[in-house]
């Protein structure tokens, strides 16, 4: 082998151990559990114990996959680079030389150690780039860059593919991803890791309602607390892909990677392409592979400063039906509940009184609001609330005075392009013109109103989607596909109003949750988790979208009695408490609700501010039960383990009853700790466990996390709060 260095890199709890290598990218020889110091002599046997003859085939000398996996180096599995020149040459990228950089950089949160490793082939005019850092976190991320450095006579270098893979240890037998639909979103599923490719893509110019999330990799039967489990999440708000490769060599690999359309990323001389970063997290359990990740979203720039205010928005409540004087007296119902901050949702602007027309029209409507949104700001600031506006910035729909004047504005493939969803079309936000209108729309509106808070929604799938471009012969034409370049203008849109508006918030919301992930999140302050609030789906919806992102920056409402997606009617205890969990809003017509509900509801949200500091700053943790227990148990834990916060949910029918006691995961053990309930038992019901009497139980937190609380009846669709205070 080619003379080699082992680096060994530690922060957060991991350990990373690369071999670096002259002719490859690095080699990870070690990715998880922290092995501590290691002796000069013990880090070269760290580096030389994964070595291995195969007989008299010298293509594998040794295990060294790179994090680039090539054909050149013997992988005959998918490769992690597809590129050719455009005139056909230079489809193998082969490089000669690779030198590697190791540094120690300030990072959000503290030091984080990047190693850059760089490639370079002088036969085919390519070099490649990959950059690792370990973050403070123990989080791992993972980038690669391909540059054409060929000159200008050569021909251009089109992109296909720049997919980083990680390996992850044999013993990951099982894969563990996420898939939905609107209103359904973030289903944990399962899948042997068996030989050959599980492969996941989003086409849809977004992450999508199916979102893979994490692609896990982990011991059999690993679950929240128990197993050893290594994960990888693209930070990518367009087209996507992940995939678990276990080649015919039996390595387990895990890659993800930005989905590139035939000619979207064309390289001339000296241009370069630079995929999204591909974010690593390991631990044991699925919980601790999301506290990994919530440390780190909350240690970016982007994460909010102050807590997260209980807001009302109007969307289930009037709908298109806009009124001076009806939303007045819902904003006074909603201060006098506890709201903090009123969000009005579609149908404000324009001639939208429907959803068919009037989209890209970012003025007031004159028909609707005569005097300008100014009266109901007015009225909503006076009432001590901040205000909130539904924008859809990227969507237009081609009944509307925008289209009409800029029909160039609309993305299309020149025949027609894909069916229409909600009778709205795609704003090319690359259109000379279309990007600078949407800001100075946009700004006007938020310094006028002094508006605290953006609901940037994305309702259509970005389909069959092509950029107007000149040329010389044909004149302008559709040509080029264009969710690459319109990802990166949305990101520089966000960013732009944060720079002129530095205290404004921004949701994404797609139709729900159609665009979640650690991209988008490091340009906005919240996501909107689903459009389904109802209770019972959403507990499922809100436990995987929170293995991504911490629960104060997961949007989670309390709706109307009868949910307006699955027509199910559930008790307000259920619905409120389900909805203190994330960032709390509401949802519903106050309006029309009885004197017992909002007295329900407020109890509720004064107790959400109670627990605002340790909901938004604490670990969240979750027990392992049989899948078939009809009660689940969560929880959020104070960093020093004093104080935390447990929500029995029962879904549906025991099969037995009491059962076994359960336990409560993540307290400190050597604690000894009061439990109580936390919040009013539903009306009309008693409950025979002793610790539910208002006293409560003093016990030791060592018998908590492994014996125990025993359960009284939890009806189905009901929650009991438990308050664990250490003492």
């Amino acid at each position: 082998m080619p003379h080699s260095r082992i680096v060994h890199l530690r922060r957060g709890g991991t350990s990373l151990v690369l071999e670096l290598l002259p002719d490859r990218h690095p080699v990870v020889r070690h990715w998880g559990e922290d092995l501590g110091e290691l002796s000069e002599q013990a880090l070269a046997d760290v580096g030389i114990a994964q070595n291995m003859t195969t007989g008299t085939n010298q293509t594998w000398t040794t295990p060294a996959v790179p994090v680039l996996p090539l054909p050149h180096l013997g992988w005959s599995a998918r490769p992690a680079v597809l590129l050719h020149r455009v005139d056909g040459s230079a489809f193998s990228v082969h490089p000669e030389s690779v030198s590697h950089t190791l540094e120690a950089v300030a990072a959000p949160g503290g030091t984080a150690d990047v190693v850059t490793s760089t490639a370079s082939d002088p036969v085919h005019g390519i070099k490649l780039t990959t950059v690792l850092r370990l973050e403070p976190t123990g989080l791992l991320r993972l980038r690669a860059e391909a540059t054409n450095t060929a000159g200008p006579d050569a021909a251009p270098v089109n992109i296909d593919e720049l997919t980083p893979m990680l390996p992850v240890p044999s013993d990951a037998t099982e894969l563990l991803d996420m898939t939905g639909h609107h209103a359904f979103e973030r289903q944990l599923v399962r899948t042997p890791f068996t030989p050959g490719t599980r492969l996941r893509e989003s086409w849809e110019g977004r992450p999508g309602h199916d979102a893979v999330t994490w692609l896990a990799a982990g011991t059999p039967g690993f679950g929240w607390r128990r197993g050893r489990v290594h994960a990888v999440h693209l930070a990518w708000s367009g087209n996507t892909r992940a995939l678990a490769s276990h080649p015919v060599q039996g390595y387990r690999l895990l890659g993800a990677g930005e989905l590139l359309q035939p000619g979207e990323v064309v390289l001339g001389s000296g241009q370069s392409y630079t995929s999204p970063w591909v974010v690593g997290a390991w631990g044991e359990g699925l919980d601790a592979l999301a506290a990994r990740s919530h440390a780190h979203v909350r240690s970016l720039p982007s994460y909010p400063s102050r807590p997260r205010p209980v807001l009302l928005n109007i969307w289930e409540a009037v709908y298109f039906n806009h009124d001076l004087d009806t939303l007045k007296a819902l904003a006074d119902e909603a201060a006098a509940i506890g709201i903090e901050r009123f969000v009005v949702d579609d149908g404000w602007f324009g001639s939208r009184r429907d959803d068919t027309s009037g989209l890209g029209d970012w003025q007031v409507s004159q028909e609707v609001w005569p005097m300008g949104l100014e009266p109901l700001a007015e009225h909503v600031h006076a009432l001590g609330m901040e205000l909130g506006l539904w924008f859809e910035p990227e969507m237009i729909n081609v009944d509307s005075d925008l289209a009409r004047a800029h029909p160039d504005w609309i993305l299309s493939d020149g025949a027609g392009g894909a069916v229409e969803h909600r009778n709205q079309r795609v704003l090319d936000l690359t259109a000379p013109g279309a990007w600078d209108y949407l800001l100075g729309a946009m700004s006007d509106l938020v310094e006028r109103l002094d508006i605290a808070y953006i609901k940037w929604d994305h309702n259509s799938t970005v389909l069959a989607a092509g950029h107007m471009v000149p040329n010389a012969e044909l004149g302008t034409r559709y040509g080029a596909p264009a969710v690459h370049e319109q990802t990166l203008a949305l990101y520089r849109l966000m960013d732009t109003l944060h720079e002129r508006f530095p205290g404004l918030e921004i949701e994404s919301c797609c139709g729900g949750g159609g665009r979640i992930d650690l991209g988008i999140i490091e340009h906005t302050q919240r996501v909107w988790t689903s459009d389904c609030n109802d209770a019972h789906d959403r507990a499922n919806i809100n436990r995987g979208t929170m293995t991504l992102l911490p629960p104060e920056l997961v949007g989670t409402h309390v709706g109307s009695g009868r949910d307006h997606t699955t027509l199910r009617s559930l008790d307000i205890s259920f619905r409120a408490a389900t909805a203190l969990w994330g960032h709390m809003g509401v949802e519903w017509d106050l309006l029309s609700a009885t004197d017992a509900d909002k007295q329900g509801l407020a109890e509720l949200i004064a107790l959400h501010k109670q627990l605002r500091p340790l909901l938004h700053t604490g670990t969240v943790v979750h027990a392992d039960v049989d899948e078939d227990d009809a009660v689940h148990i969560q929880g959020v834990v104070a960093p020093d383990g004093s104080d935390a916060l447990f929500g029995l949910t029962s879904l549906g029918q025991a099969l037995t009853w009491p059962g076994a006691p359960r336990p409560l995961p993540g307290l400190d053990p050597q604690r000894t700790y009061r439990v109580q309930l936390a919040a009013p038992v539903y009306e009309g019901h008693t409950y025979e466990a002793a610790w539910t009497r208002p006293e409560g139980v003093v016990l030791p937190g060592s018998y908590l996390t492994t014996t125990g609380l025993s359960l009284p009846v939890i009806h189905p669709d009901h929650m009991l709060l438990v308050r664990v205070t250490a003492v």
